[in-house]
């Protein structure tokens, strides 16, 4: 008996450990209750909706306060503050057209006569081909002949300015790819609908777009010679030199690791190389920011070709570098403005300031001969800041994730405070039990490069207790994702701790905006994820707070989130415990051609294969639930469909959900509910409550 009593003691002794009081009712409750409780409209004081009145005279804001929303005016020169009344709003013709599909592509094939500056002439597509003719009688000036079904001349034409010369692209067309999914319950009728939708993949065949000129004077007809962009994924931004001599367009080489600016004669359709970018990796060609200026002399144009992007500032007619106007170990991310007249460059970046996250973004002013650098928003946060039209002043509202918005107007000369706007305050969520997620940091893979992510812990969270993790990942490369602004609830992270569990975020190698060699980490290798940083991270979190507990480690996303939470339990099973995978490309074979070709390249080769969720199921030893919306129109739901068929081929045990209705979706609300059960079954070792008990705000 003494042995008996000496074990229960022992087990009390370690039951405040254990957490066993997790994942109940009360949690459910009290999880669902937050949406409210920390609800945005709890934080008064912050600015809803900013403008600059055109003139740059005056500042229009709006604010919310515990009354309500007020409408206020700034007048900048003296400080003075107005009330406004706000406008009646008017109601809005709603048109009732179907709407397409975001996949779908220009075929250029119609569009409205162009007429010229002089007014004298108009172009229009007839046909498969060009006609010109005069305004005033309708006389035919020009018409081209060569143009076919299958080889036909675009609608969207370009007049030079001097009205002389017309420019326009011959497409030769490719065959488009197409998906198909079934509406089971479509609301307007009892039986399903089959939708069909344009949906280019990886490797299939694209148009091919070729410049041509009409001279409008003497009628001849001049093709541009293509050798200089002989294999396209696109071509585009078409536009006249300021002196009609020269058409200026953009080329983005099938692959991405090839992009260029080109030049075509007017006078003799030859093309030359103004600037050119390329990487053995990928060009991040959505990146590039380009500035003609009015001179038709120089650009300015940015560039990833020194590891960060930067200004560059170009002297268009020899393709050569004026100067580089920034360098360093940081990232340009936006061109706000460009004043010719003064010769400033307004801009925003991260990473160039120390002593704080190097995710924060600032606002900057450079002069075009790369001097007099000055930051304009010197606090340590994350800025968001709008120029005015005049580019005297800026509004800028910064916060952190746990520092509340701030909202002032600031001068462009030195980033002093003209006045501050607005100031949020946090009081009522802070009475609510609201507390800020932590930053924290922690060498990656490396052994030396910092990770950042941010640790949510339940409101109620015990110290002396053990609490099983669930990482919330996307990581496809393109961007960084931990919030690194305020916000009041995060909605993939804060519901979901106070079920009893320990919600971490972070940015891992793959993501963007530290370096491009942080980034293509991911290059030919998606199934990375960035994975090794991610559980590198936990384990130093781990071991700085012993309530997490890395034995219970769970993970899930959405999208490429999706996949890279089933590549988890398929390639880490050691570490993560548990994934929910929702609307994830399993197979980037399966997926949108543009976000797969800039990542894993063209032609299609084994580093497709290799990072495939479809073709590692057999893999699978940890409990995995696979969601996705019958309507997807991001990620082809065929793509869900052939994991779970993968999966039943190889005798594995899993979930899944289908979500009538749904397009690219987490799971909604009601699969939210089915993840919050998921988790606390595989990590918690717990029944979850009925769900007829437990208090939601959720309508079905």
């Amino acid at each position: 008996m003494n042995l008996y009593k000496s074990l229960f003691m022992a087990l009390m002794t370690l039951a405040p450990v254990c957490a066993m009081a997790q994942g109940t009712l009360d949690d459910y409750n009290r999880a669902y209750s937050l949406r409210d409780k920390y609800s945005m409209k709890r934080v008064t004081g912050r600015v809803t909706a900013q403008t600059f009145t055109d003139d740059g005279r005056y500042f229009d804001y709006e604010i919310n306060t515990a009354g309500g929303s007020e409408l206020w005016r700034l007048k900048l020169d003296d400080g003075t503050r107005t009330r406004r009344q706000p406008q009646k709003k008017t109601e809005n013709n709603k048109d009732n057209a179907p709407q397409g599909y975001w996949t779908e592509t220009d075929d250029e094939r119609s569009g409205d006569p162009v007429t010229s500056p002089d007014g004298k002439y108009k172009a229009a597509k007839y046909g498969n081909n060009i006609l010109i003719t005069e305004t005033a009688t309708g006389r035919k000036v020009v018409e081209s002949f060569d143009g076919s079904e299958g080889n036909y001349y675009s609608a969207r034409i370009y007049w030079s300015p001097d009205s002389r010369k017309v420019a326009v692209c011959r497409i030769r067309t490719a065959p488009k790819h197409y998906i198909y999914y079934v509406e089971s319950c479509p609301p307007d009728q009892f039986q399903p609908r089959l939708h069909k939708q344009e949906y280019a993949k990886p490797g299939d065949e694209l148009p091919y777009k070729v410049p041509v000129i009409f001279n409008v004077t003497t009628g001849r007809q001049l093709t541009a010679d293509t050798r200089l962009f002989p294999d396209e994924y696109d071509l585009d931004n078409m536009r006249w030199e300021p002196d009609s001599r020269e058409l200026t367009f953009e080329y983005n080489e099938r692959g991405h690791k090839t992009y260029r600016l080109l030049g075509m004669a007017a006078a003799d359709g030859k093309v030359r190389k103004i600037v050119e970018e390329h990487f053995p990796t990928y060009v991040n060609w959505t990146r590039i920011y380009r500035y003609h200026f009015a001179d038709g002399q120089r650009l300015l144009w940015t560039s990833e070709r020194d590891g960060y992007n930067h200004l560059y500032l170009y002297d268009k007619q020899t393709g050569k570098v004026l100067r580089q106007l920034t360098r360093g170990e940081w990232y340009v991310r936006s061109v706000e403005a460009v004043d010719e007249e003064k010769g400033l460059v307004y801009f925003s970046a991260n990473g160039r300031e120390g002593g704080q996250d190097p995710y924060f973004i600032h606002y900057y002013r450079v002069g075009l001969d790369g001097r007099n650098l000055t930051e304009l928003t010197p606090e340590k946060a994350m800025h968001k800041a709008v120029l005015s039209p005049d580019r005297r002043y800026i509004a800028d509202t910064y916060s952190t994730v746990a520092d509340a918005p701030v909202t002032v107007v600031r001068n462009t000369e030195t980033g002093a405070v003209v006045a501050e706007i607005a100031r949020a305050d946090l009081s009522q969520i802070k009475a609510n039990g609201w507390t800020a997620p932590e930053v924290f940091t922690a060498k990656g893979r490396d052994g030396k490069t910092d990770m950042w992510g941010l640790i949510c812990r339940p409101s109620n969270f015990d110290a002396n207790k053990k609490y099983p993790v669930i990482e919330y990942i996307y990581s496809g490369p393109g961007d960084q994702y931990v919030p690194k602004s305020f916000s009041s609830y995060n909605w993939w992270m804060t519901s979901l701790a106070e079920l009893g569990f320990i919600v971490v975020q972070v940015d891992g190698m793959t993501t963007s905006f530290r370096s491009k060699a942080f980034e293509e980490v991911c290059y030919k290798n998606l199934g990375d994820g960035g994975l090794p940083d991610h559980m590198a991270w936990l384990k130093a979190a781990a071991a700085r707070y012993p309530q997490i507990d890395t034995a219970r480690v769970g993970i899930y996303g959405c999208s490429a989130g999706g996949q890279e939470a089933m590549n988890a339990v398929l390639m880490h099973p050691e570490f993560y415990k548990a994934a929910y995978a929702a609307s994830g490309c399993h197979d980037n074979r399966m997926d949108k051609i543009w976000w797969n070709e800039q990542w894993l390249g063209y032609p299609i080769d084994s580093s497709y294969v290799k990072a495939s969720n479809i073709e590692n199921a057999a893999r699978l030893s940890r409990p995995l639930m696979i969601c996705w919306g019958e309507l997807d129109d991001n990620v082809d739901p065929a793509t869900s469909m052939k994991v779970v068929n993968a999966l039943i081929k190889a005798n594995k045990n899993f979930e899944m959900i289908v979500i009538p209705g749904a397009h690219h979706t987490m799971g909604e609300m009601w699969g939210e509910h089915k993840r919050y059960d998921f988790f606390v079954r595989n990590l918690m070792n717990v029944t979850p409550p009925d769900w007829q008990l437990v208090k939601s705000d959720v309508k079905w």
